[in-house]
């Protein structure tokens, strides 16, 4: 099976684009609007950029009627918005957080989770969330689609606060991710969860490397 998406239609029916880069890390994303409306979100289009300073993207599509995902809106209004780590214990509230929902309503009374007052930004965190990211909005780069819900917002921010419950900090100082069990996404309705975990280190890395890519901390 092979095609091209720009000139020919799928010949599948559904179409591997969305399933073939997995699993995808969900950014929870909460937000609060310029009124005072807290929003919350999953986005699996979510990833790290760098880490000196740590920065980090996500990318939403918009509504048919092209207009922004409230997301956006109140990240580019407020200059802020905070990552919150989606976990198998969490996922019905995630799911439900992914309801379109009014601008004027809170989605967190709508998903049933509790808000944690965060640092530097008015953005709320999850409070049973394990881990969050507080980050200053950078800047949006639009990408045009075929269609509205084919265009796209990639919003940079840049990470100013780190914020891990102690439960999941093991003897060595290294997250326990087998036992945060994130959430991905794999495509389709299909999700997968961390519980397998395995090291490789790269032949031949020197010292320096090595420990960038472990992501020691050179104190």
């Amino acid at each position: 099976m092979e095609y091209d998406p720009g000139r020919e239609a799928c010949p599948l029916p559904y179409s591997p684009f969305k399933s073939c880069t997995v699993p995808r890390p969900i950014g929870w994303l909460s937000t609060i609007s310029q009124d005072g409306v807290a929003n919350l979100a999953p986005y699996s289009q979510w990833q790290n950029l760098t880490f000196d300073p740590p920065m980090v993207m996500f990318a939403a599509n918009r509504y048919p009627d092209g207009r922004v995902k409230d997301t956006v809106a109140n990240a580019q209004a407020t200059g802020w918005f905070v990552w919150n780590m989606a976990t198998w214990d969490l996922r019905e509230a995630v799911n439900i957080s992914a309801t379109a929902l009014a601008a004027d309503e809170d989605e967190f009374t709508h998903a049933g989770v509790s808000k944690g007052e965060s640092v530097h930004c008015a953005a709320p965190r999850v409070a049973e969330a394990p881990a969050h990211y507080e980050c200053r909005y950078l800047s949006t780069h639009t990408l045009d689609g075929n269609s509205p819900v084919g265009t796209v917002d990639v919003v940079f921010a840049r990470v100013e606060r780190i914020h891990v419950a102690d439960d999941y900090v093991d003897g060595s100082g290294k997250l326990d991710i087998a036992k945060l069990q994130p959430i991905a996404r794999m495509g389709y309705y299909d999700y997968t969860v961390v519980r397998d975990v395995f090291e490789m280190q790269i032949p031949g890395a020197g010292d320096a490397a090595a420990a960038g890519l472990e992501g020691k901390v050179v104190r």
